[in-house]
């Protein structure tokens, strides 16, 4: 993830991104996804990181991904 805060611009952050979702999209990390959106629905759950601004960390992007496969976790 240290890729996506050494992230400068847009382009090399939107670069980073694109690569996460695709590797989010393999099968294997996939399934584990949608079992995280299914588990938020009955259990509180936290990701943390040392990331100091959201809109430049992994985590904004796997929110984004949790979100399409209806999640229940609070902003």
């Amino acid at each position: 993830m240290a890729q996506g805060q050494q992230a400068q611009t847009d382009k090399e952050w939107e670069q980073f991104a694109k690569q996460f979702r695709k590797e989010l999209a393999q099968p294997e990390a996939s399934r584990t996804l949608d079992l995280l959106a299914a588990l938020s629905h009955h259990s509180a759950m936290s990701v943390g990181c040392y990331c100091e601004d959201e809109a430049r960390c992994h985590r904004s992007v796997l929110r984004a991904e949790l979100q399409t496969r209806g999640d229940n976790i609070a902003p």
